[in-house]
């Protein structure tokens, strides 16, 4: 479904985001959770995409599983990095042929470990993406391709000057991106204020915020490097301090912040929830069932 649809028939999305894993074992591990969330009907699931080719079959493959297997919508990251125009109309093409309905359109970041010549790119910005995948002539459907961006509450690293940042946002939208679809982060002021300075700026795309519960000690180690910098607020620091390392009362600590950002967000009437799950169902089925969400 065109996610202009998704967003008319949804007051509120829900929705999900997984990552290709590197082996056959774990993408069969990753599909029964795929299958658990599914009954929870979210408006729609995306998929990472790695760069340097690191994951891009898998990312293709997985993408075309969910759309011909589940009742799920698939939408597909997709990035400037390591592309040559013909490669990025390739891969439009075959997501168009599964009747693939959107895209979330990425600047990307370079592999690591090596030295990726950007100015190789045929685009250079994000912006740049979204207005050739808007191009697209030969989908099915004839609006073409539905695309999202992303946006950063907290700000994006590689742009300090937090205005100049908004003047990058606004060209995406202007592009012809049909929504927004945050960083994650774990104050919901960082969200507010950012939520009303796309309003000052003449964004009126949907946005939707992106949620990440710390399930263990190792994922609270690892979201800032994921995230790039996500900020900690210092009470979730002090709850994770009081669990004294005990696994289980780390993933209470993760799960309980989750779900009252996620009702503090529902009550000041957000557009959307996007669960970063970390290929794992757990701690979004509890959120949903303490928030009492129905499938």
């Amino acid at each position: 479904m065109h996610i202009r649809d998704i967003f008319a028939a949804n007051p509120t999305t829900f929705s999900f985001e997984f990552f290709p894993p590197k082996t056959d074992e774990a993408a069969e591990a990753l599909f029964a959770h795929i299958r658990d969330l599914e009954t929870l009907k979210p408006a729609f699931v995306s998929v990472t995409y790695g760069a340097g080719g690191s994951t891009r079959e898998r990312t293709h493959n997985l993408v075309v599983r969910i759309k011909e297997t589940t009742t799920l919508d698939p939408v597909p990251h997709l990035t400037c990095v390591c592309h040559a125009q013909q490669d990025i109309a390739a891969i439009l093409e075959r997501y168009a042929a599964h009747n693939v309905s959107n895209i979330l359109a990425l600047g990307g970041d370079p592999p690591a470990g090596t030295a990726h010549d950007r100015t190789k790119d045929a685009f250079q910005h994000a912006a740049d993406l979204v207005r050739f995948i808007r191009a697209v002539k030969n989908h099915p459907d004839a609006r073409g391709f539905g695309v999202g961006v992303a946006g950063f509450p907290e700000g994006h690293p590689a742009t300090p000057n937090r205005a100049l940042e908004m003047d990058y946002l606004k060209a995406k939208v202007d592009a012809g991106a049909d929504y927004i679809v945050t960083q994650l982060f774990f104050d919901n002021h960082d969200f507010y204020d950012f939520r009303e300075r796309c309003e000052i700026a003449g964004i009126k795309v949907p946005i939707i915020a992106g949620v990440m519960p710390v399930t263990s000690l190792g994922t609270y180690k690892r979201i800032p490097e994921l995230a790039l910098g996500a900020r900690y607020p210092a009470k979730l620091q002090r709850a994770i301090s009081r669990a004294n390392g005990d696994a289980e009362s780390v993933k209470r600590v993760g799960i309980h912040w989750a779900t009252e950002q996620c009702r503090d967000l529902l009550d000041n009437h957000v557009r959307g929830i996007h669960f970063y799950t970390l290929n794992h169902s757990h701690a979004t089925r509890e959120i949903y069932k303490t928030l009492g969400m129905k499938a």
